[in-house]
């Protein structure tokens, strides 16, 4: 979207293409371009150089390693990074437990997380889902019993992103079974190397073992694992997932992969023309561009919303929701523009093993598993249907 920028944030793009130029790997960045999965130590190398210049949390409050940048300011950041090709920031930690943390968490619990979220020393993941809780996740089984200076916890979470690679989880557990259902959960910090727990990985369609099942057989964790009051993580996890939907938008990224798009559509021919001639596909094109522009201009109404009230915005549902359908969207297109190519499917491209290099100039081996994992992304963080309820409640009033 055409801005008009003013002196200071022009000077704050210049900075930013700086430092892109100066700390992204180029390698790295040419993997983004490609689609193939970035390591960890990827991720953590371009998270400390983010962290080293200050801008690894630029959502939190200053006092708390925040940036205090404008509204606009997140916006030039987010979009220069994304045209760049930097990965993508584990939000687990960052946009997930540590606003919790801020919001509701001890002051002890501040401080022993929080810089350590800031520096990527622990990486966390999302202990919410469960066999038969997912969208209903108020239904939740696992359960977490006081047993002096402890708690105990029995039950199993599901589609648990890169458990495999944590360092520490926030999970929700029912601490009143006689409860009413929302009434009786309590939010819980703890250590993945807690003896008890097991991680086993799922295969997904993809062919990718980013998400888990985790086993919590008579997990003890200390009393002060327990964030903020009991009984009242339901309350906690509204706020949580009420970022976590900001986030699934996804502006810049979806920008980047419809640039993509137009690029491989002028490359593809269709009787003999690039495929961007065509006048059906064009429109196809034009059709969800006009989409990404009006979730583009939402988005920074609710980023605005947010920075003047201090509190998550419900309209991050709709977020959620158009930036779901967008990027599966553009990736259907994708596959549309590949044609045949889509067949040089590399089953494991998105394991971070995966060191196999992309079929040709046409992309094929790495946005096919690109492609079926999208299908996920309007499901998790509360499925469409779940967002469509909120919306219906929280902002019509219904």
């Amino acid at each position: 979207m055409d801005l008009n920028l003013n002196s200071e944030d022009l000077a704050f793009r210049d900075e930013v293409r700086a430092f892109l130029k100066d700390k992204l790997d180029p390698k790295v960045a040419e993997k983004v371009a490609r689609s193939e999965a970035i390591s960890k130590d990827e991720i953590l190398a371009w998270q400390k150089a983010l962290y080293e210049q200050g801008w690894i949390v630029p959502n939190w409050p200053v006092e708390h390693g925040g940036t205090g940048w404008s509204v606009m300011q997140r916006y030039i950041f987010d979009e220069e990074c994304a045209a760049a090709g930097a990965p993508q920031t584990i939000s687990f930690g960052f946009s997930m437990i540590g606003p919790v943390l801020i919001a509701f968490g001890s002051e002890d619990q501040k401080a022993r997380y929080l810089p350590r979220i800031r520096s990527s020393e622990d990486w966390w993941c999302q202990g919410f889902s469960e066999p038969g809780s997912g969208s209903d996740l108020a239904s939740l089984r696992t359960r977490a019993e006081r047993d002096g200076d402890e708690w105990v916890i029995n039950g199993q979470k599901t589609w648990t992103t890169l458990a495999q690679h944590a360092d520490m989880m926030f999970c929700l557990c029912r601490t009143d079974p006689d409860a009413k259902p929302q009434r009786g959960i309590s939010m819980f910090v703890f250590s993945m190397n807690t003896p008890g727990i097991t991680v086993r990985p799922i295969r997904t369609i993809d062919g990718g073992t980013e998400v888990n099942d985790v086993f919590l057989d008579n997990v003890r964790v200390p009393a002060d694992a327990l964030v903020g009051e009991e009984n009242k993580g339901w309350s906690y996890a509204k706020y949580l997932l009420s970022n976590e939907r900001f986030g699934i938008a996804r502006v810049p990224q979806s920008k980047y992969q419809l640039k993509q798009l137009k690029n491989i559509a002028g490359i593809q021919l269709s009787e003999g023309a690039p495929l961007i001639e065509d006048r059906d596909f064009r429109t196809k094109i034009a059709d969800v561009e006009l989409e990404l522009k009006a979730l583009e201009i939402t988005n920074l109404r609710v980023m605005l919303d947010v920075r003047q009230d201090g509190t998550p915005n419900p309209l991050s549902s709709m977020l959620k929701i158009k930036g779901s359908e967008v990027q599966q969207r553009i990736s259907e297109l994708l596959m549309e523009a590949l044609g045949p190519y889509g067949l040089a499917y590399q089953p494991h491209a998105n394991d971070d093993t995966a060191n196999t290099p992309v079929v040709g100039p046409e992309f094929g081996a790495m946005l096919t598993p690109k492609y079926l994992n999208n299908r996920k992304i309007s499901i998790y963080g509360g499925t469409n249907e779940i967002q469509r309820n909120i919306m219906t409640k929280a902002v019509l009033g219904l």
